[in-house]
Formats: C-alpha cells, structure tokens, sequence
C-alpha cells in the first residue's frame, strides 16, 4: 500500500515526467524549508566556516548564481535524451536539486581548503569561476547535440531574454519609481525580479508560440490558472502577486532577522524562478 503511494505520487511522476501532483508539490515544499533552515543552522555554527572566512553574505550569493543557472542546463540534458538508463532520473526535477547541493557543497569545500593552503587568493572569485566553467561546459555540449541532432533556434532564444529583460525593467521601474523602494537596486533583488520574469516569460512564449513543440506547465497552481483563464500569460500577474508582497516583507525583515537565514530565504526564492526559466528557455531554443 505504501509503496502503491509513492510509486503514484513520487516515482511515476519523474520517471514518466508527468505534470506534478499537489502531493508531491506539498512533499518538496516541505523539503526546501527545511533544507534552508538546516543550512541557515550550517553556515550560523560552522567553525569550519569561520576558519576557511566563508560567510554567507551578498557576495557569496551572487557567487552562487551560476550554480543556480548550471542546474538549469543540466536539466536539459536529461531532456534531450542523450543519457539513457536510470542515471538520467538523477537530474531530473526534484532529484537534480540533490545533485547541484552536494556539487556546490564540494567546491565550497574545496575552495576553503585551497584558500587555507594559500593555493587561491580569494574563496568567491574561485567559487564563482568554477560555476561559470561548470555552465560553460555543459552549454557547450548541448551546443554540439543541437548541431548535430536538431537545430539551435537563435530567435526564440532572443525574444524570451527580450521578454524577461522588458518584463523585469517594468516591474523594477515600478518598485523604484512608483512605490519608492530605494533597496531594488540591490543586485539580489534584480536576481530576483528577473529570474522570476524569465520563468513567466518562458512559460508564457512557450506554451503560446513555440512553432514546433507542445509544452504544457507542469506545476499545480501555474497549470490550474492557464487552464481558469485560456492563456499563459497569466503568469506574469502570478509572478508579480508573489514578487511585490515577497520583496516588501524580505526587506523589512532584512535588519530583525538573522543575515545568514535571510540570504538563504532570498537565495531559494532566486533558484526556483531561474533555474527552471533557464531549462525552459534552452530547451525551446533547442527544440526539445
């Protein structure tokens, strides 16, 4: 009976990539709270930490922007089917969020002890590098598959970064101008803003005017509203319904709660609109 349960609600879904269901929406929620919390309560006690001088702090999580981007990537690989066998299932959605953890866990790692043997001047610069090298290649190889299998549709790369970078001025004009929220200008609440605008205007494009492939919204509250209004552009007032009142509440709590936990909330709010906008957007460009 218990395993009928999760076959139905946790393995099926993956190995079949069916849409998600809202048992296993609830199961991954409940999975990332309590991730965040257990790496709020790492990097507050780490003596390890404090003696490498990783802290978590603005810097580190710019830094870590291109791990968030590689998991993106990553996922389309599994879509293009050039894996096969059960090792694909390991990064798919929700498992590859287990495999980017304990990659960037081991850079970290490395980058500490590297920089505590004098062998790197500078922890983020390293850090940041080996994400960026880290993305730059599993690019390139979806680069050369596309080459060789399919086509890489330049245009519709263009038109979803259009989309998102007009969508992401706008609402930023809007905090900064309309409302006067001075704090948008920093760097992680533009992160934020458009990793959030490039997942509706994936979405958006993908599900209205890709030429080729039909893709449908996998997420429970994203499917039910396209399906309640007859369009994917709904999206884009989701997103903002989320942003406006997220961002006003993470910055009055910024001062009262305790940095590390902060960033961490910041940080989690950034990977689950841009990782999967990334996926979404490569995976059109390449036509899978």
């Amino acid at each position: 009976m218990i395993s009928d349960f999760i076959y139905k609600y946790y393995i099926d879904p993956v190995k079949y990539g069916e849409p998600y269901n809202i048992v296993e929406t609830i199961t991954y929620a409940i999975i990332l709270v309590i991730g965040v919390y257990l790496l709020y309560r790492w990097f507050s006690n780490s003596a390890w930490l404090s003696e490498h001088g990783i802290k978590l702090d603005s810097s580190f999580i710019l830094a870590t922007l291109p791990y968030v981007v590689l998991g993106g990537v990553l996922r389309v690989i599994q879509d293009t089917g050039m894996i096969t066998g059960d090792w694909q299932y390991l990064i798919v959605t929700p498992p590859i969020y287990f495999v980017l953890f304990f990659f960037t866990l081991g850079i970290i790692f490395i980058g500490g002890i590297l920089k505590k043997h004098g062998l790197i001047k500078d922890f983020i610069s390293f850090y940041a590098l080996i994400g960026c090298v880290s993305v730059f290649v599993i690019s390139l190889i979806l680069i050369l598959w596309g080459m060789a299998y399919t086509h890489i549709d330049l245009f519709i790369l263009a038109i979803i970064l259009l989309m998102a970078l007009t969508s992401s001025v706008l609402v930023w004009s809007c905090m900064r101008y309309v409302l006067s929220w001075e704090y948008v200008g920093d760097p992680l609440y533009i992160a934020l803003i458009f990793g959030q605008m490039l997942d509706a205007s994936a979405t958006s494009y993908g599900l209205t005017f890709h030429p080729a492939v039909h893709y449908i919204e996998q997420h429970v509250v994203g499917s039910s509203l396209i399906q309640m209004t007859g369009t994917a552009f709904v999206m884009y007032p989701l997103k903002l319904v989320i942003l406006f009142p997220a961002i006003y509440i993470m910055q009055l709590y910024r001062k009262e709660a305790n940095p590390a936990f902060w960033y961490l909330v910041l940080l989690a709010m950034i990977v689950v609109g841009l990782a999967p906008g990334v996926r979404d957007m490569v995976r059109m460009v390449l036509y899978v």
